[in-house]
């Protein structure tokens, strides 16, 4: 019973993600294909990887030079933020004894959106509720990539192109955070540290470089505003014991 009335309220919630995960899976397992990648290697990577972005990126380095070094940076710099979802989830998860494991293994931006913001009625069990939130999102990614690599072979038309899936994925990514109010500014700065790196090296070495700078630029400009904030935070002065 606690099982199904946790499903329940779950699934609800995980239902815009289904829509979204299923065209963006489908879109990969196109485009894996098209770049004659077997259908099968796409589904296993969405099994195994599971991190939407850093997929698409995988194919580009399987069809690129060994480079392993390169292969390795790049993967920590994508995914560097789920350490940031990790720590911050430290505290709900305490307590979900088995779950811990595949909740930790299957966190991504939209389970972490749903498990750290909906607030859970105490009828419901919130281990899981993390757990069903978790392993549909992953089903729904899983399965829309499964649907674009095996049907991607009844396609007849040619996919010449479709790897330009990529560019406009994080092309929308970056139109979305600059029409946020407050984050402009950050997405000009990031624009202008990836053109300058682009100019400095070229297209095949700018990646990396850019996106180290970026991350340092970021943690000293948080750590500044940090320092700010305090310095401006009104001081009181500690008021002496009056002496009996």
């Amino acid at each position: 019973m606690v099982k199904r009335s946790a499903f329940g309220y779950a699934f609800p919630l995980t239902v815009p993600i289904c829509a979204g995960f299923l065209f963006l899976g489908i879109s990969y397992g196109l485009y894996a294909t098209g770049q004659g990648l077997p259908a099968f290697l796409p589904v296993l990577m969405s099994a195994t990887i599971f991190a939407g972005s850093m997929e698409f990126v995988a194919v580009a380095l399987l069809t690129a030079p060994f480079d392993p070094l390169g292969a390795f940076l790049l993967t920590l710099l994508v995914n560097a933020r789920h350490i940031f979802y990790g720590l911050s989830m430290v505290t709900a998860y305490r307590g979900t004894g088995w779950k811990k494991i595949p909740l930790i293994y299957g966190m991504c931006d939209e389970s972490f959106a749903i498990n750290a913001t909906t607030k859970i009625p105490d009828t419901i069990d919130k281990g899981w509720f993390y757990l069903h939130v978790t392993w549909l999102n992953y089903l729904y990614w899983v399965g829309g990539v499964a649907l674009g690599s095996f049907g991607g072979k009844l396609i007849t038309i040619s996919l010449k192109g479709i790897e330009f899936v990529l560019t406009a994925l994080f092309a929308v990514l970056f139109l979305e955070l600059l029409l946020t109010a407050g984050k402009r500014w950050y997405c000009y700065l990031g624009f202008g540290i990836t053109a300058a790196w682009l100019l400095a090296v070229g297209p095949e070495r700018f990646m990396i470089p850019a996106m180290i700078t970026i991350v340092v630029v970021f943690l000293i400009m948080r750590r500044y505003k940090r320092s700010a904030s305090d310095d401006s935070q009104p001081k009181t002065e500690a008021k002496e014991d009056p002496q009996v």
